[in-house]
């Protein structure tokens, strides 16, 4: 496991899996908007791939899917606290199939669906009761209860070029392992100062 980084992530998710269940996939984000400037929030990985890549989904519309088409690199970390480690992702982001984006929607619950439909994520709302009646006006919409993708909600991989395991040590020595990407697709492995 000591050269293979996806696999070492693996194990070090399934241990948060185990030790803190409420969103152990839970990483921040960071895209880099049109003018440059890094936007950090919460999102959820849906996925991970066999080369590292990481699957998130949300509203391209929104500002961090703007971000992401303006310029498609970012930046994630995992952190869990009570496990005292952390994990960074940098690298391409890259739109995920069509067939995945549209499995993971279905997944989701009947209300999650139509507030994907009803939320123009990231712009000004006038109030909590704007926001309300169009949930209401989703609800009409698809009375049937299919309610299929919005056009503008899908999703994106992360292909790792660099992977940097944490891991909290005594006196501030911290251990840190860099993982980079080499051109033939393996992992060239170094340490860092904490």
């Amino acid at each position: 496991m000591a050269d293979d980084p996806i696999a070492l992530f693996r194990h070090w998710l399934a241990a948060a899996e185990a030790a803190a269940p409420n969103d152990p996939n839970a990483m921040a984000l960071a895209p880099v908007d049109a003018d440059g400037r890094p936007s950090a929030r919460m999102v959820l990985m849906k996925g991970l791939q066999d080369d590292g890549a990481l699957s998130f989904h949300t509203n391209s519309l929104s500002r961090k899917g703007a971000a992401l088409a303006a310029h498609p690199v970012a930046a994630a970390l995992f952190h869990w606290k009570s496990l005292r480690r952390q994990v960074r992702f940098e690298g391409a982001v890259s739109d995920a199939p069509v067939a995945e984006s549209d499995a993971y929607f279905a997944s989701r619950g009947h209300e999650s669906r139509l507030s994907a439909w009803a939320s123009f994520q990231s712009q000004p709302l006038e109030d909590r009761a704007t926001l309300e009646a169009r949930q209401r006006e989703m609800e009409q919409k698809f009375a049937n209860g299919d309610v299929p993708r919005p056009p503008h909600w899908h999703g994106y991989r992360l292909t790792p070029a660099t992977i940097e395991f944490w891991q909290d040590g005594a006196h501030r020595l911290h251990h840190r392992r860099l993982f980079t990407r080499r051109a033939d697709g393996g992992w060239d492995e170094g340490l860092l100062y904490p």
